[in-house]
């Protein structure tokens, strides 16, 4: 029987915000759409949902069936639609990955974590209390602290530099990896193989 597993991507809907710092998750997402020529064709849960068949040919693990969604809640709501796709899915929560924006990395780096808190993350704090635990996969995208006296909400809302855009589409690539290799192999290959700096 094919598996299922959930890669959510956290960000705020509208064009606006496409390109910055908080909407990282979505780009991860978007990114991973085109790895596996899927689309994002359907409205699930309040959230944009893609669909694709992965075969992990290298593993002989058997194929994969991963389900790609953005939340269109705006980010501190963004638990209604991850509890909404698990419950729907009838998911355990070990066929889950929830890719986020992370204040406390620097940008370029990677952290796939099993469990803990939401680290202010207003996304991460809404599906911790939506689904009652932290015993979760995530991805966690560095995106720098913020400069100065600016202030997280204002920085996380600001996009990328030129500069800085091309190390974080370097580190979406390795991410695309990291995810796939989650849903392939498992959550503790993916963080021995990935967690880290891009080399």
């Amino acid at each position: 029987m094919t598996e299922t597993f959930l890669i959510v991507g956290l960000g705020n809907p509208g064009r606006e915000y496409r390109e910055t710092r908080h909407n990282v998750g979505f780009m991860l997402v978007d990114r991973l759409a085109v790895r596996l020529n899927a689309r994002f064709s359907r409205l699930q849960s309040r959230a944009l949902v893609a669909s694709a068949v992965y075969n992990p040919q290298s593993t002989g693990t058997g194929e994969r069936k991963i389900l790609l969604a953005k939340p269109q809640t705006f980010m501190n709501l963004s638990g209604q639609s991850v509890q909404g796709l698990v419950h729907f899915y009838k998911l355990p929560l070990t066929n889950l990955l929830v890719a986020h924006d992370d204040l406390d990395l620097p940008v370029g780096t990677i952290r796939i974590r099993p469990d803990g808190g939401s680290a202010g993350q207003k996304g991460m704090t809404s599906i911790l209390e939506r689904l009652g635990t932290d015993e979760f996969a995530r991805l966690r995208l560095g995106i720098d602290r913020p400069p100065g006296q600016m202030q997280a909400p204002d920085y996380v809302l600001q996009e990328f530099s030129e500069a800085e855009m091309t190390i974080v589409s370097e580190t979406l690539n390795r991410a695309v990896d990291a995810a796939l290799e989650f849903a392939s192999n498992g959550l503790d290959a993916a963080m021995n193989k990935f967690n880290g700096v891009i080399s």
